[in-house]
């Protein structure tokens, strides 16, 4: 039975390395609060791109805050110039961020076609370039996540590993995809082995862990010192605390009772309308609000329903009809 220890990225010691993946437009503040509340070993934040970060765009700034609960958290930048890496690096570091993590692994066309994310693993020597500026750049520690490789011709993770770990970097992710795969197929958790054989650093594995079983296959399969959840969080923000009960501490975690579920998906809709104003937050929780609905009886209709309204208090009060009737029915089954 797989049981993880922690481990250190640099000066910083992670008691429960389950590590909550980062996602665009899904792990932003209001979201990571609640993951990091049920448990979660370190939340890493949206992919931010450095130009973005240094111009300090509205949407750059909103992805770059945090919740003191997070702390000690992960700023993920993304980009393909040393120098600007290096300079988004230090205005985070500035700010506070724990850990500045590099993305080479987003396969998502507008930022390969940058030459940024999982293009960088297709040019080694400006993946080095980015690394080494950007350790340079900071004292906090540097983490990188990165795909396979581009293709199944080109599985050059381990190889950049080697380098990453010789530029200074302090832990390593890998989805267990290929660029070209993008999120198509299944995660070869077993290829992981080769990076965490490559390297001294901690290894993180990545890709396809939506439950219990799949984390322990994971690790099992990999070796790797920990696991990262992206997508298996969709909805269930309390399946990491669930993971470092089971991985880390051999105990059971329920998921909690639908009452609670209702007041974390009320809060977190709040939150988000306090980050993003009613009109962007309105539309940036529908996504969220399928997730969470997702298998109660009726869901697909409350959903299409629910996606049609623009008020959020009239969304709230649907929310609280909507579970109200399944936490009466568990209430006169008690």
């Amino acid at each position: 039975m797989t049981r993880l220890k922690p481990i250190k990225i640099g000066n910083i010691t992670i008691a429960e390395p389950v590590i909550l993946a980062p996602m665009t437009g899904v792990t932003d503040t209001p979201f990571r609060k609640i993951v990091k509340r049920y448990g979660c070993g370190l939340t890493v934040s949206e992919m931010i791109a450095s130009e973005a970060m240094i111009r300090e765009t509205k949407q750059s700034l909103q992805k770059a805050t945090w919740d003191p609960s997070e702390e000690p958290v992960s700023l993920q930048l993304a980009g393909c110039e040393p120098t600007r890496m290096a300079e988004a690096a230090k205005l985070n570091e500035d700010k506070g961020a724990a850990i500045i993590d590099i993305n080479m692994g987003c396969p998502v066309k507008k930022v390969v076609n940058g030459y940024a994310g999982s293009s960088l693993m297709r040019d080694l020597p400006l993946a080095a370039s980015l690394i080494e500026a950007t350790v340079k750049a900071v004292k906090v520690p540097v983490t990188v996540k990165m795909r396979m490789g581009w293709c199944h011709d080109s599985l050059n993770a381990p190889e950049l590993a080697r380098i990453a770990e010789d530029l200074g970097a302090q832990m390593i992710t890998v989805h267990g995809r290929t660029r070209n795969q993008m999120y198509r197929g299944s995660a070869d958790w077993a290829f992981v082995r080769n990076v965490k054989e490559a390297t001294n650093l901690p290894v993180i594995v990545n890709g396809d862990i939506n439950a219990l079983e799949d984390a322990h296959a994971a690790l099992d399969q990999s070796g790797a010192d920990g696991v990262m959840v992206g997508r298996g969080a969709y909805g269930k923000p309390w399946l990491l605390g669930q993971m470092i009960a089971d991985l880390c501490h051999g105990e059971t975690k329920d998921a909690p009772p639908l009452a609670e579920q209702l007041d974390v998906i009320l809060e977190q809709y709040e939150d988000m309308m306090a980050l993003y104003g009613e009109r962007v937050g309105v539309n940036c929780a529908r996504k969220h609000l399928g997730w969470y609905t997702k298998g109660l009886h009726g869901s697909a209709e409350f959903r299409n329903f629910v996606n049609t309204v623009e008020s959020a208090e009239e969304v709230k009060q649907l929310l609280r009809d909507y579970y109200g009737r399944f936490i009466e029915a568990q209430r006169d089954a008690a």
